[in-house]
């Protein structure tokens, strides 16, 4: 006789686990303990055996029903539910490990020693920020364009498209992990170019060519102090990032051959970058050399000699100097760069002085030293350009 919902509820248990059919092979175990399960006594292939349907009342006599009913549907297609049953929850835990979230933090695991400690910081931040909330949980393999892109479109709709490009481009680094391990087959992210709103390319303000006189003539009048203003010429005459500038050591310094040689770590692109000395940045040298020759750095800090110069530092002297929001310390690079261009010099050799990254790491161990002699003349030949503009010619 089929079950009832009231007989379920008050099948009381006694000193010995019993069951109640309800027909149809499926029946309600009631152990000692109280628990109530059911279960389905079924054979395939010639063999019985007993499926889980769950527990109740979690699962009620009509919802264990509907579980005989799909599991006699396999059986009736050749397929065994248990072992249906265990290659789902197998999927299941699969699913789980191979999540969007769970890859992502392998890779940020993976490539964490190569970043920066404050870069890591970042990356991690803006996944958990942004990403993992919305498509954490979900298999990375089943993850769709238009599902990336809306999660993508919360951050944008915040205004910050920066970051929106950032956390898409790192969305791709994390579907090309998973594709290299096995785990996808396709970097949907790459269907999403030009999908976002485009980032606002914001340049560093510079000094055009017929302003330099005048700056370079009140840097040379300079009242502030004195190794700030020789940091800021020697920035100008080898047009280096600032950090290099402050960075900069002894040790990184060849008087015989006339060069700078910074080491790969203290780079942006982490590349050994060598810088060919004027005589004019030498003379800075040798100055700075009677001031500063017994601390490690060139241009120590004022307050903490052991420590590199303050990044506000050259800043504070652009403002001194009365060109607040007009100039960049940064901005001299591209002063250097056009100037170089229009004047003939080769793009090659000033793009190798500028450090801009090689993306062939075969190419990049060896360019530091590309195009040196080139680089010599046109380094010396910048200095002098220099010299000539503060004479005003």
């Amino acid at each position: 006789m089929p079950l009832s919902d009231i007989k379920v509820r008050n099948a009381k248990p006694t000193d010995k686990q019993f069951k109640i059919t309800d027909g149809e092979g499926m029946y309600l175990l009631v152990h000692p303990n109280g628990g109530k399960y059911w279960r389905l006594k079924y054979k395939f292939a010639g063999k019985e055996k007993i499926l889980a349907l769950g527990t109740y009342p979690t699962v009620s006599l009509l919802e264990a029903r509907d579980k005989r009913f799909i599991a006699k549907k396999q059986i009736a297609e050749g397929i065994d539910p248990s072992q249906e049953k265990r290659e789902q929850k197998l999927q299941r835990i699969v699913s789980a490990e191979n999540s969007f979230e769970n890859i992502a933090r392998e890779w940020h695991q993976k490539n964490i020693s190569k970043w920066k400690p404050k870069h890591a910081r970042n990356i991690l931040k803006r996944l958990e920020t942004d990403i993992v909330p919305v498509i954490g949980f979900r298999p990375i393999n089943q993850i769709t364009a238009p599902e990336l892109l809306l999660t993508i479109q919360k951050i944008e709709k915040r205004g910050a498209i920066d970051i929106a490009h950032r956390a898409l481009q790192t969305s791709g680094q994390i579907f090309r992990f998973a594709i290299s391990s096995g785990r996808a087959t396709h970097d949907i992210s790459a269907d999403l170019r030009g999908a976002l709103i485009p980032k606002t390319t914001t340049h560093h303000a510079k000094i055009e060519e017929d302003e330099l006189p005048e700056f370079l003539k009140k840097l040379e009048n300079y009242d502030g102090e004195y190794q700030t203003k020789m940091a800021f010429k020697f920035l100008i005459l080898t047009f280096v990032r600032t950090i290099e500038v402050r960075g900069s050591r002894w040790e990184e310094i060849n008087f015989d051959k006339k060069e700078w040689h910074i080491p790969p770590g203290r780079m942006k692109m982490k590349e050994k970058h060598i810088v060919p000395l004027s005589k004019q940045a030498l003379a800075i040298l040798k100055e700075m050399q009677k001031i500063n020759g017994n601390h490690e750095c060139i241009f120590p800090s004022k307050q903490s000699p052991g420590k590199i110069m303050s990044e506000n530092t050259l800043l504070g002297a652009i403002y001194r100097m009365g060109y607040h929001s007009r100039v960049t310390v940064h901005g001299f690079r591209s002063t250097a760069s056009t100037i170089l261009n229009e004047n003939g010099f080769n793009r090659d050799h000033i793009e190798r002085q500028l450090a801009h990254g090689e993306r062939d790491k075969v190419r990049a161990a060896y360019n530091h030293a590309q195009y040196l002699p080139e680089r010599k003349v046109m380094m010396q030949w910048w200095a002098d350009f220099l010299d000539k503009k503060l004479r005003g010619k």
